[in-house]
Protein backbone atom coordinates (compact mmCIF):
# COMPACT_ATOMS: atom_id res chain seq x y z
CA UNK A 1 0.00 0.00 0.00
CA UNK A 2 1.35 3.44 -1.02
CA UNK A 3 1.53 5.68 1.99
CA UNK A 4 3.71 8.56 0.51
CA UNK A 5 2.42 12.36 0.21
CA UNK A 6 2.59 13.08 -3.33
CA UNK A 7 5.23 15.28 -4.57
CA UNK A 8 3.92 18.82 -4.30
CA UNK A 9 1.89 20.09 -7.35
CA UNK A 10 0.53 23.48 -8.39
CA UNK A 11 -2.26 24.56 -5.85
CA UNK A 12 -5.51 24.58 -6.42
CA UNK A 13 -8.40 26.68 -4.68
CA UNK A 14 -10.83 23.70 -5.33
CA UNK A 15 -10.16 20.70 -3.38
CA UNK A 16 -6.39 21.40 -2.98
CA UNK A 17 -6.12 18.13 -0.33
CA UNK A 18 -7.83 15.74 -2.90
CA UNK A 19 -5.20 17.14 -6.09
CA UNK A 20 -3.09 13.74 -7.16
CA UNK A 21 -5.55 12.03 -4.79
CA UNK A 22 -4.32 8.22 -4.29
CA UNK A 23 -6.54 5.67 -4.50
CA UNK A 24 -5.03 3.39 -2.00
CA UNK A 25 -5.89 6.16 0.48
CA UNK A 26 -9.66 5.64 -0.30
CA UNK A 27 -10.18 2.71 2.90
CA UNK A 28 -8.02 5.24 5.15
CA UNK A 29 -10.09 8.16 4.31
CA UNK A 30 -13.35 6.26 5.14
CA UNK A 31 -12.07 4.59 8.51
CA UNK A 32 -10.82 7.74 9.41
CA UNK A 33 -13.81 10.17 8.79
CA UNK A 34 -16.40 7.14 10.75
CA UNK A 35 -13.73 7.67 13.28
CA UNK A 36 -13.84 11.10 13.52
CA UNK A 37 -18.17 11.39 13.32
CA UNK A 38 -18.30 8.98 16.07
CA UNK A 39 -16.57 12.20 18.10
CA UNK A 40 -17.59 15.32 16.54
CA UNK A 41 -21.24 14.71 16.10
CA UNK A 42 -21.96 13.75 19.42
CA UNK A 43 -19.30 16.67 20.50
CA UNK A 44 -20.90 19.04 18.31
CA UNK A 45 -24.45 18.45 19.46
CA UNK A 46 -22.86 18.87 23.35
CA UNK A 47 -21.52 22.12 22.37
CA UNK A 48 -24.71 23.70 21.24
CA UNK A 49 -26.07 23.27 24.44
CA UNK A 50 -23.60 25.69 26.09
CA UNK A 51 -25.68 27.99 24.00
CA UNK A 52 -28.97 26.82 25.28
CA UNK A 53 -29.68 26.02 21.49
CA UNK A 54 -31.00 23.10 19.99
CA UNK A 55 -28.97 19.82 19.74
CA UNK A 56 -29.86 19.52 16.04
CA UNK A 57 -27.94 23.54 15.37
CA UNK A 58 -24.65 21.58 16.73
CA UNK A 59 -25.52 18.87 14.26
CA UNK A 60 -26.26 21.14 11.51
CA UNK A 61 -22.88 22.30 11.90
CA UNK A 62 -21.33 19.08 11.17
CA UNK A 63 -23.23 19.48 7.47
CA UNK A 64 -22.76 22.31 5.92
CA UNK A 65 -19.59 24.31 7.09
CA UNK A 66 -17.59 20.86 7.40
CA UNK A 67 -18.71 19.82 3.67
CA UNK A 68 -17.47 23.60 2.66
CA UNK A 69 -14.10 23.48 4.36
CA UNK A 70 -13.64 20.12 2.68
CA UNK A 71 -14.00 21.32 -0.62
CA UNK A 72 -11.61 24.71 0.16
CA UNK A 73 -9.76 24.05 3.10
CA UNK A 74 -5.69 23.33 2.77
CA UNK A 75 -4.95 20.99 5.62
CA UNK A 76 -5.55 16.94 4.94
CA UNK A 77 -6.88 15.92 8.33
CA UNK A 78 -8.70 19.20 10.08
CA UNK A 79 -12.28 18.80 10.72
CA UNK A 80 -14.23 21.80 11.23
CA UNK A 81 -17.40 22.29 13.22
CA UNK A 82 -18.23 24.45 16.46
CA UNK A 83 -15.84 24.03 19.34
CA UNK A 84 -16.14 24.98 22.93
CA UNK A 85 -14.44 28.38 22.68
CA UNK A 86 -16.68 29.30 19.71
CA UNK A 87 -19.80 27.91 21.80
CA UNK A 88 -19.39 29.45 25.11
CA UNK A 89 -18.17 32.83 23.19
CA UNK A 90 -22.01 32.40 20.67
CA UNK A 91 -23.72 31.99 24.19
CA UNK A 92 -22.16 35.39 25.43
CA UNK A 93 -23.01 37.35 21.98
CA UNK A 94 -26.53 36.13 22.16
CA UNK A 95 -27.17 37.28 25.59
CA UNK A 96 -25.09 40.53 25.49
CA UNK A 97 -27.64 40.91 22.00
CA UNK A 98 -30.19 40.52 24.46
CA UNK A 99 -31.65 36.97 22.30
CA UNK A 100 -33.97 34.79 24.82
CA UNK A 101 -32.21 31.40 24.56
CA UNK A 102 -34.41 28.84 22.61
CA UNK A 103 -37.34 31.59 21.66
CA UNK A 104 -38.16 32.26 18.06
CA UNK A 105 -35.68 34.51 16.82
CA UNK A 106 -32.79 32.75 18.14
CA UNK A 107 -32.45 30.74 15.35
CA UNK A 108 -32.52 33.39 12.81
CA UNK A 109 -30.26 35.78 15.17
CA UNK A 110 -27.60 32.44 15.38
CA UNK A 111 -27.83 32.81 11.60
CA UNK A 112 -26.89 36.42 11.24
CA UNK A 113 -24.35 35.62 13.76
CA UNK A 114 -22.35 32.98 12.12
CA UNK A 115 -22.90 35.19 8.88
CA UNK A 116 -21.45 38.11 10.36
CA UNK A 117 -18.42 35.33 10.85
CA UNK A 118 -18.01 34.50 7.76
CA UNK A 119 -17.88 37.68 6.32
CA UNK A 120 -15.46 39.35 8.98
CA UNK A 121 -13.04 36.29 8.06
CA UNK A 122 -13.74 36.64 4.53
CA UNK A 123 -13.40 40.58 4.09
CA UNK A 124 -10.02 39.78 6.14
CA UNK A 125 -8.83 37.17 3.55
CA UNK A 126 -9.47 39.71 0.94
CA UNK A 127 -7.36 42.34 2.79
CA UNK A 128 -4.55 39.64 3.82
CA UNK A 129 -4.96 40.20 7.64
CA UNK A 130 -4.36 36.11 8.23
CA UNK A 131 -0.47 36.95 9.76
CA UNK A 132 -1.96 40.35 11.37
CA UNK A 133 -4.48 37.90 13.49
CA UNK A 134 -1.66 35.23 14.08
CA UNK A 135 0.23 38.13 16.31
CA UNK A 136 -1.82 37.69 19.32
CA UNK A 137 0.42 36.04 21.52
CA UNK A 138 0.05 32.71 23.26
CA UNK A 139 -0.34 34.03 26.37
CA UNK A 140 -3.48 35.77 25.27
CA UNK A 141 -5.05 32.62 23.82
CA UNK A 142 -4.00 30.69 26.99
CA UNK A 143 -5.86 33.36 29.11
CA UNK A 144 -8.92 33.41 27.11
CA UNK A 145 -8.78 29.84 27.35
CA UNK A 146 -8.61 29.50 30.90
CA UNK A 147 -11.57 31.73 31.22
CA UNK A 148 -13.77 29.77 28.87
CA UNK A 149 -13.14 26.69 30.45
CA UNK A 150 -14.02 28.04 34.00
CA UNK A 151 -17.13 29.66 33.05
CA UNK A 152 -18.32 26.79 30.70
CA UNK A 153 -17.21 24.05 32.97
CA UNK A 154 -19.31 26.26 36.43
CA UNK A 155 -21.90 26.78 33.69
CA UNK A 156 -22.11 22.82 33.36
CA UNK A 157 -22.65 22.11 36.79
CA UNK A 158 -26.32 22.41 37.51
CA UNK A 159 -27.03 20.68 34.93
CA UNK A 160 -25.01 17.79 35.97
CA UNK A 161 -26.97 18.46 39.40
CA UNK A 162 -30.20 18.12 37.46
CA UNK A 163 -30.89 21.83 36.40
CA UNK A 164 -32.35 21.96 33.13
CA UNK A 165 -31.63 25.50 32.54
CA UNK A 166 -28.06 26.33 31.32
CA UNK A 167 -25.39 29.30 32.40
CA UNK A 168 -23.06 29.50 30.50
CA UNK A 169 -23.58 32.50 28.30
CA UNK A 170 -24.08 34.57 31.23
CA UNK A 171 -21.05 34.30 32.51
CA UNK A 172 -18.96 33.21 35.42
CA UNK A 173 -20.19 35.32 38.78
CA UNK A 174 -24.10 34.40 37.19
CA UNK A 175 -23.07 30.33 36.41
CA UNK A 176 -21.52 30.37 39.87
CA UNK A 177 -24.71 31.55 42.04
CA UNK A 178 -27.05 28.93 39.69
CA UNK A 179 -24.93 26.20 41.07
CA UNK A 180 -25.67 27.07 44.48
CA UNK A 181 -28.91 27.89 43.59
CA UNK A 182 -29.19 23.81 42.36
CA UNK A 183 -27.79 22.42 45.20
CA UNK A 184 -31.00 22.27 47.09
CA UNK A 185 -33.06 20.91 44.25
CA UNK A 186 -30.26 18.07 43.20
CA UNK A 187 -31.22 14.85 41.55
CA UNK A 188 -29.33 11.82 42.70
CA UNK A 189 -30.30 9.95 39.77
CA UNK A 190 -28.77 12.84 37.35
CA UNK A 191 -25.78 13.13 39.78
CA UNK A 192 -24.93 9.33 39.31
CA UNK A 193 -25.44 9.49 35.69
CA UNK A 194 -23.52 12.57 35.34
CA UNK A 195 -20.37 11.00 37.60
CA UNK A 196 -20.97 7.51 35.25
CA UNK A 197 -20.29 9.68 32.01
CA UNK A 198 -17.46 11.56 33.30
CA UNK A 199 -16.13 9.27 34.49
CA UNK A 200 -16.32 6.64 31.50
CA UNK A 201 -14.98 9.50 29.37
CA UNK A 202 -11.84 10.01 31.24
CA UNK A 203 -10.86 6.89 31.75
CA UNK A 204 -11.24 6.05 27.74
CA UNK A 205 -9.49 9.22 27.45
CA UNK A 206 -6.75 8.45 29.50
CA UNK A 207 -6.38 4.83 28.48
CA UNK A 208 -7.47 4.32 25.22
CA UNK A 209 -8.00 7.69 23.60
CA UNK A 210 -8.53 6.15 20.03
CA UNK A 211 -12.11 5.07 21.17
CA UNK A 212 -14.28 7.69 21.16
CA UNK A 213 -15.45 7.63 24.68
CA UNK A 214 -18.16 10.65 23.46
CA UNK A 215 -19.90 7.94 21.43
CA UNK A 216 -20.04 5.47 24.54
CA UNK A 217 -21.32 8.06 26.80
CA UNK A 218 -24.05 8.79 24.03
CA UNK A 219 -25.14 5.06 23.29
CA UNK A 220 -25.00 4.76 27.23
CA UNK A 221 -27.68 7.65 28.08
CA UNK A 222 -29.84 7.05 25.38
CA UNK A 223 -29.93 2.83 26.25
CA UNK A 224 -30.47 3.42 30.08
CA UNK A 225 -33.69 6.02 29.24
CA UNK A 226 -35.19 3.47 26.14
CA UNK A 227 -34.72 0.24 28.16
CA UNK A 228 -34.92 1.21 31.50
CA UNK A 229 -36.81 4.44 31.42
CA UNK A 230 -34.51 6.55 34.02
CA UNK A 231 -36.45 9.38 32.79
CA UNK A 232 -39.23 8.43 35.38
CA UNK A 233 -36.76 9.04 38.36
CA UNK A 234 -36.49 12.91 37.34
CA UNK A 235 -33.65 12.40 34.96
CA UNK A 236 -34.39 15.74 32.13
CA UNK A 237 -33.70 14.66 28.12
CA UNK A 238 -33.10 17.08 26.09
CA UNK A 239 -35.67 18.69 23.33
CA UNK A 240 -37.09 16.59 20.85
CA UNK A 241 -35.20 16.72 17.68
CA UNK A 242 -36.85 16.42 14.45
CA UNK A 243 -35.69 14.25 11.77
CA UNK A 244 -34.54 16.04 7.87
CA UNK A 245 -32.12 18.23 6.63
CA UNK A 246 -32.69 22.16 7.66
CA UNK A 247 -34.07 24.13 4.71
CA UNK A 248 -31.84 27.17 3.82
CA UNK A 249 -33.87 30.11 5.25
CA UNK A 250 -32.84 33.68 5.28
CA UNK A 251 -30.87 35.04 8.54
CA UNK A 252 -32.86 37.57 11.05
CA UNK A 253 -31.16 41.12 10.62
CA UNK A 254 -32.75 42.66 13.62
CA UNK A 255 -29.78 42.71 15.80
CA UNK A 256 -27.73 42.82 13.33
CA UNK A 257 -26.07 45.93 15.52
CA UNK A 258 -25.94 43.68 18.81
CA UNK A 259 -24.16 40.96 17.38
CA UNK A 260 -21.51 42.97 15.66
CA UNK A 261 -19.07 43.17 18.53
CA UNK A 262 -19.45 39.08 19.46
CA UNK A 263 -19.28 38.34 15.95
CA UNK A 264 -15.79 40.08 15.61
CA UNK A 265 -14.66 38.29 18.57
CA UNK A 266 -15.38 35.15 17.24
CA UNK A 267 -14.06 35.41 14.16
CA UNK A 268 -10.58 36.42 15.76
CA UNK A 269 -10.95 33.53 18.01
CA UNK A 270 -11.77 30.96 14.27
CA UNK A 271 -8.84 31.88 12.38
CA UNK A 272 -6.65 31.76 15.56
CA UNK A 273 -8.09 28.29 16.29
CA UNK A 274 -8.36 26.80 12.80
CA UNK A 275 -4.64 27.95 12.09
CA UNK A 276 -3.01 26.85 15.42
CA UNK A 277 -5.04 23.05 14.83
CA UNK A 278 -4.47 23.60 11.02
CA UNK A 279 -0.52 23.49 11.84
CA UNK A 280 -0.42 21.12 14.70
CA UNK A 281 -1.27 18.53 12.91
CA UNK A 282 0.44 19.35 9.73
CA UNK A 283 2.84 16.21 8.50
CA UNK A 284 6.34 17.13 7.61
CA UNK A 285 6.15 16.30 3.96
CA UNK A 286 2.15 18.18 3.51
CA UNK A 287 2.30 21.19 1.97
CA UNK A 288 2.90 24.43 4.34
CA UNK A 289 -0.55 25.94 5.79
CA UNK A 290 -1.38 28.91 4.05
CA UNK A 291 -3.02 31.76 6.82
CA UNK A 292 -4.92 33.13 3.93
CA UNK A 293 -6.55 30.25 2.51
CA UNK A 294 -7.49 29.07 5.63
CA UNK A 295 -9.51 32.54 6.11
CA UNK A 296 -11.11 32.18 3.18
CA UNK A 297 -12.16 28.19 3.62
CA UNK A 298 -13.43 29.08 6.94
CA UNK A 299 -15.38 32.40 5.98
CA UNK A 300 -16.93 30.61 3.57
CA UNK A 301 -17.82 27.43 5.90
CA UNK A 302 -19.41 30.11 7.73
CA UNK A 303 -20.94 32.18 5.10
CA UNK A 304 -22.74 29.03 3.92
CA UNK A 305 -23.70 27.32 6.70
CA UNK A 306 -25.30 30.63 7.81
CA UNK A 307 -28.44 29.34 5.52
CA UNK A 308 -28.55 26.37 7.28
CA UNK A 309 -28.68 26.79 10.77
CA UNK A 310 -25.21 26.13 11.76
CA UNK A 311 -23.44 27.73 14.50
CA UNK A 312 -20.22 29.84 13.60
CA UNK A 313 -17.78 26.99 12.99
CA UNK A 314 -13.62 26.62 13.16
CA UNK A 315 -10.91 24.13 13.08
CA UNK A 316 -11.42 21.78 16.65
CA UNK A 317 -8.08 19.73 17.88
CA UNK A 318 -10.39 17.18 19.60
CA UNK A 319 -11.72 15.55 16.28
CA UNK A 320 -8.91 16.97 13.76
CA UNK A 321 -6.67 14.38 16.06
CA UNK A 322 -8.68 11.95 15.92
CA UNK A 323 -9.01 11.90 12.41
CA UNK A 324 -5.54 12.56 11.59
CA UNK A 325 -4.62 8.96 14.50
CA UNK A 326 -7.61 7.02 12.20
CA UNK A 327 -5.58 7.45 9.23
CA UNK A 328 -7.12 10.34 7.49
CA UNK A 329 -4.69 11.44 4.47
CA UNK A 330 -7.03 13.91 2.82
CA UNK A 331 -10.65 16.22 2.94
CA UNK A 332 -12.43 12.82 1.94
CA UNK A 333 -12.38 11.93 5.56
CA UNK A 334 -14.71 15.00 6.20
CA UNK A 335 -16.52 14.20 3.44
CA UNK A 336 -17.60 11.00 5.23
CA UNK A 337 -17.90 12.16 8.13
CA UNK A 338 -20.59 14.34 6.70
CA UNK A 339 -22.31 11.64 5.04
CA UNK A 340 -23.00 10.26 8.30
CA UNK A 341 -24.21 13.36 9.53
CA UNK A 342 -26.99 13.87 7.27
CA UNK A 343 -27.78 10.02 7.69
CA UNK A 344 -28.16 10.70 11.78
CA UNK A 345 -30.18 14.12 10.99
CA UNK A 346 -32.50 12.17 8.85
CA UNK A 347 -33.10 8.70 10.39
CA UNK A 348 -32.05 9.20 13.88
CA UNK A 349 -33.70 12.35 15.71
CA UNK A 350 -35.96 10.01 17.53
CA UNK A 351 -33.37 8.02 18.96
CA UNK A 352 -31.28 11.47 19.81
CA UNK A 353 -34.71 12.47 21.56
CA UNK A 354 -34.21 9.66 24.17
CA UNK A 355 -30.58 11.65 25.18
CA UNK A 356 -30.51 12.86 29.00
CA UNK A 357 -29.21 16.39 29.11
CA UNK A 358 -26.49 15.67 31.75
CA UNK A 359 -24.60 12.82 29.62
CA UNK A 360 -24.26 16.02 26.90
CA UNK A 361 -23.26 18.31 30.16
CA UNK A 362 -20.74 15.86 31.30
CA UNK A 363 -19.22 15.75 27.64
CA UNK A 364 -18.85 19.70 27.82
CA UNK A 365 -17.66 19.44 31.78
CA UNK A 366 -14.41 17.14 30.29
CA UNK A 367 -14.05 18.70 26.89
CA UNK A 368 -13.90 22.12 28.61
CA UNK A 369 -12.22 21.52 32.04
CA UNK A 370 -9.06 20.43 30.08
CA UNK A 371 -9.00 23.88 28.63
CA UNK A 372 -7.91 25.52 32.43
CA UNK A 373 -3.99 25.19 31.99
CA UNK A 374 -3.24 25.77 35.24
CA UNK A 375 0.19 23.96 34.73
CA UNK A 376 0.52 25.51 32.12
CA UNK A 377 0.15 29.33 33.66
CA UNK A 378 2.33 28.20 36.73
CA UNK A 379 5.68 27.43 33.93
CA UNK A 380 5.24 30.75 32.16
CA UNK A 381 5.62 32.34 35.98
CA UNK A 382 8.57 31.08 35.73
CA UNK A 383 9.60 31.81 32.42
CA UNK A 384 8.20 34.98 31.20
CA UNK A 385 6.26 36.96 33.82
CA UNK A 386 5.47 39.19 30.92
CA UNK A 387 2.98 35.97 29.44
CA UNK A 388 2.04 34.84 32.42
CA UNK A 389 0.28 38.45 34.03
CA UNK A 390 -0.83 38.75 30.33
CA UNK A 391 -2.36 35.70 30.68
CA UNK A 392 -4.00 35.96 34.52
CA UNK A 393 -5.33 39.32 33.38
CA UNK A 394 -7.09 38.19 30.29
CA UNK A 395 -8.03 35.34 32.07
CA UNK A 396 -9.47 37.50 35.08
CA UNK A 397 -11.28 39.72 32.78
CA UNK A 398 -12.80 36.81 31.44
CA UNK A 399 -14.07 35.95 34.14
CA UNK A 400 -14.99 39.15 35.84
CA UNK A 401 -16.33 41.14 32.96
CA UNK A 402 -16.88 38.79 30.24
CA UNK A 403 -15.66 37.01 27.67
CA UNK A 404 -15.76 39.93 24.74
CA UNK A 405 -14.47 41.88 26.70
CA UNK A 406 -11.87 39.45 27.57
CA UNK A 407 -11.09 39.03 23.85
CA UNK A 408 -11.06 42.83 23.18
CA UNK A 409 -8.54 43.34 26.43
CA UNK A 410 -6.28 40.62 24.63
CA UNK A 411 -6.18 41.82 21.16
CA UNK A 412 -5.22 45.08 22.19
CA UNK A 413 -2.68 44.08 24.72
CA UNK A 414 -0.95 41.95 22.30
CA UNK A 415 -1.03 44.91 19.58
CA UNK A 416 0.67 47.30 22.62
CA UNK A 417 3.16 44.64 22.89
CA UNK A 418 3.40 44.43 19.17
CA UNK A 419 4.32 48.50 18.61
CA UNK A 420 6.10 48.52 21.90
CA UNK A 421 8.23 45.62 20.31
CA UNK A 422 8.42 47.05 17.05
CA UNK A 423 9.21 50.75 18.04
CA UNK A 424 12.23 50.16 20.37
CA UNK A 425 15.25 50.92 18.37
CA UNK A 426 17.23 47.90 17.45
CA UNK A 427 20.46 49.68 16.35
CA UNK A 428 24.16 47.94 15.54
CA UNK A 429 27.54 49.70 14.43
CA UNK A 430 28.54 47.26 11.59
CA UNK A 431 31.45 48.88 10.49
CA UNK A 432 34.63 51.54 11.64
CA UNK A 433 36.85 53.30 9.88
CA UNK A 434 38.50 55.85 11.69
CA UNK A 435 36.44 58.28 13.42
CA UNK A 436 33.72 57.03 10.91
CA UNK A 437 30.68 54.63 11.93
CA UNK A 438 28.00 52.78 9.69
CA UNK A 439 25.38 52.10 11.08
CA UNK A 440 22.56 49.48 10.82
CA UNK A 441 18.37 49.59 11.70
CA UNK A 442 17.71 46.18 12.87
CA UNK A 443 13.69 47.53 12.87
CA UNK A 444 14.16 49.47 9.51
CA UNK A 445 12.25 53.00 10.32
CA UNK A 446 8.70 54.25 9.65
CA UNK A 447 6.84 56.86 10.56
CA UNK A 448 5.81 55.28 14.19
CA UNK A 449 9.36 54.51 15.59
CA UNK A 450 11.47 57.77 13.78
CA UNK A 451 11.22 59.71 16.62
CA UNK A 452 12.86 56.62 19.03
CA UNK A 453 15.21 56.09 16.22
CA UNK A 454 16.80 59.58 15.80
CA UNK A 455 16.80 59.67 19.55
CA UNK A 456 18.73 56.39 19.24
CA UNK A 457 21.10 57.32 16.40
CA UNK A 458 22.59 60.67 18.24
CA UNK A 459 23.10 59.04 21.50
CA UNK A 460 25.02 56.26 19.76
CA UNK A 461 27.20 58.48 17.84
CA UNK A 462 27.44 60.55 20.42
CA UNK A 463 28.81 58.51 22.86
CA UNK A 464 31.55 56.44 20.65
CA UNK A 465 35.16 56.75 22.36
CA UNK A 466 37.00 58.09 20.40
CA UNK A 467 34.93 60.94 18.94
CA UNK A 468 32.29 59.63 15.77
CA UNK A 469 33.11 62.51 12.91
CA UNK A 470 30.46 61.19 10.84
CA UNK A 471 27.84 58.44 10.46
CA UNK A 472 27.09 56.31 7.73
CA UNK A 473 23.33 55.52 8.13
CA UNK A 474 22.42 52.27 6.41
CA UNK A 475 18.58 52.12 4.76
CA UNK A 476 18.23 49.20 2.88
CA UNK A 477 15.25 48.30 4.42
CA UNK A 478 13.35 51.63 4.17
CA UNK A 479 11.33 50.58 1.27
CA UNK A 480 8.92 52.77 1.95
CA UNK A 481 9.12 56.31 3.35
CA UNK A 482 6.66 58.77 4.39
CA UNK A 483 6.76 62.72 5.35
CA UNK A 484 7.51 61.33 8.99
CA UNK A 485 10.20 59.79 8.36
CA UNK A 486 11.78 62.51 6.08
CA UNK A 487 11.16 65.53 8.43
CA UNK A 488 13.02 62.66 11.00
CA UNK A 489 16.00 62.43 9.26
CA UNK A 490 16.28 65.92 8.72
CA UNK A 491 16.03 66.16 12.31
CA UNK A 492 18.94 63.81 12.93
CA UNK A 493 20.57 65.52 10.36
CA UNK A 494 20.56 69.12 12.40
CA UNK A 495 20.96 66.93 16.03
CA UNK A 496 24.28 65.24 14.68
CA UNK A 497 25.44 68.63 12.90
CA UNK A 498 25.07 70.44 16.06
CA UNK A 499 27.36 67.48 17.41
CA UNK A 500 29.64 67.98 14.58
CA UNK A 501 29.17 65.15 13.36
CA UNK A 502 28.34 64.42 9.56
CA UNK A 503 25.42 62.15 8.43
CA UNK A 504 25.62 60.33 5.03
CA UNK A 505 22.89 58.17 3.97
CA UNK A 506 23.20 55.20 2.17
CA UNK A 507 21.93 52.09 0.18
CA UNK A 508 18.49 53.83 0.28
CA UNK A 509 15.84 51.52 -2.39
CA UNK A 510 15.14 53.24 -5.54
CA UNK A 511 11.17 53.69 -4.52
CA UNK A 512 12.57 55.56 -1.72
CA UNK A 513 14.96 57.93 -2.89
CA UNK A 514 12.29 58.73 -6.12
CA UNK A 515 10.55 60.13 -2.77
CA UNK A 516 13.03 61.41 -1.07
CA UNK A 517 14.42 63.43 -4.13
CA UNK A 518 11.22 65.90 -3.91
CA UNK A 519 12.60 67.25 -0.73
CA UNK A 520 15.27 70.09 -0.54
CA UNK A 521 17.03 68.55 2.07
CA UNK A 522 17.84 65.48 0.36
CA UNK A 523 18.71 67.32 -2.98
CA UNK A 524 21.20 68.91 -0.80
CA UNK A 525 22.59 66.18 1.29
CA UNK A 526 23.16 64.61 -1.96
CA UNK A 527 24.95 67.55 -4.24
CA UNK A 528 27.32 67.83 -0.78
CA UNK A 529 28.03 64.04 -1.71
CA UNK A 530 26.18 62.73 1.52
CA UNK A 531 23.99 60.26 0.05
CA UNK A 532 25.40 57.12 -1.59
CA UNK A 533 24.31 53.81 -3.37
CA UNK A 534 26.44 51.12 -0.57
CA UNK A 535 27.27 51.43 2.84
CA UNK A 536 30.98 51.07 1.18
CA UNK A 537 30.90 54.14 -1.27
CA UNK A 538 29.86 56.31 2.34
CA UNK A 539 32.25 55.06 4.74
CA UNK A 540 35.02 55.87 1.84
CA UNK A 541 33.23 59.68 1.13
CA UNK A 542 32.79 59.99 5.03
CA UNK A 543 36.71 58.89 5.79
CA UNK A 544 38.41 60.90 2.56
Amino acid sequence: MSTAVPARRPRSWFAPTLVGYDRAWWGQDVVAGLAAGAVVVPQAMAYATIANLPVQVGLYTCIVPMLVYALLGGSRAMSVSTTSTIATLTATTLVSAGVAAQAEDALGSLMALTLLVGAFLVLARLARLGGLVENISGATVLGLKIGVGTTVAVGQLPKLLGESENFSGHGFVRSLVAVLEAVDGANVPTILLSLGSIAVLLVFKRVAPRIPGTLIVVVAGIVLVGLFGIDRFGVDLIQPVPSGFPAPVLPDFSDLGALLPGALAIAVMALLESTAVARGIRRPKEPPIDSDQELLATGAANVVGSFFSAMPAAGGFSQSAVNQSAGARTQLSTLVTVVLAVLIALFLGPVLSLLPQATLAAMVFVAVVSLIDVPQLIRWSRISPVDFWIALIVALVGLSAGLLLAVAVGVIVTLILVLRELNTPRLSVTRRVGDVIAVHLGRGLYTANALANERAIVELATAQDPTVAAVVLDLERLDAISITVLDALQDLDRELGAARIALHVAALPERARSIAERTAWYRTLAEAGRAHATVDEGLAAASA
